[in-house]
């Protein structure tokens, strides 16, 4: 059996994130399923600016390249000051126009002190670039720091059948199960 590609992508920028302690773990957990890539440099990415789309900065050529061969993609993030961290919601819209994540397989993890308000606001853009996610790829995740360790080890055993679901979901989602229901594009009006 062929290992499905993951990009991982993190939310934060700190070198010892919990989000990034929590990307690993679920590497650890699906490491016969999944061939995982993660993405690091988030903090490289200039400004979003339409005006270099016409000669596009090699480092954003180089995550366009990730995005492409990734069969699915993970998304943990924290929430900063009730919204989505700049560096993450900078990097996806240097996707847009490239399309980068139109109809890619995505896992959406927000993992903060709260984390409900980003997750919404996330959640939304990456439907609007036509990611596909289903309620079962997509967690909100509170209260983070007592659930993950600094070693990568998920220490909530909900947390841990949580994640378990959510990559077997994105596994299914991968393979292209019929019986998924993928969750709608937001309402603009």
């Amino acid at each position: 059996m062929n290992k499905k590609r993951i990009l991982a992508i993190c939310g934060s920028t700190r070198k010892a994130s919990s989000n990034l302690n929590l990307i690993h773990a679920a590497m650890d957990l699906s490491t016969g399923v999944f061939d995982w890539q993660l993405f690091n440099g988030i903090d490289q990415l200039p400004h979003f600016n339409p005006d270099l789309l016409a000669a596009v900065p090699q480092v954003v050529t180089d995550f366009y390249e990730q995005l492409q061969h990734a069969d699915g993609v993970l998304i943990c993030t924290p929430e900063y000051a009730i919204g989505v961290p700049g560096s993450l919601k900078n990097a996806i819209d240097w996707t847009v126009s490239a399309m980068s994540f139109s109809q890619k397989p995505v896992a959406l993890i927000t993992a903060s002190t709260s984390g409900a308000v980003a997750h919404r606001s996330l959640l939304g853009t990456l439907l609007i670039i036509e990611s596909r996610i289903t309620e079962d790829t997509a967690l909100l995740v509170p209260a983070v720091k007592t659930k993950v360790s600094a070693d990568h080890h998920i220490t909530d055993s909900d947390l841990q059948h949580q994640v378990v679901h959510l990559l077997r979901s994105l596994s299914d989602m991968i393979e292209g199960a019929s019986d998924l229901k993928y969750l709608p594009r937001p309402d603009l009006m």
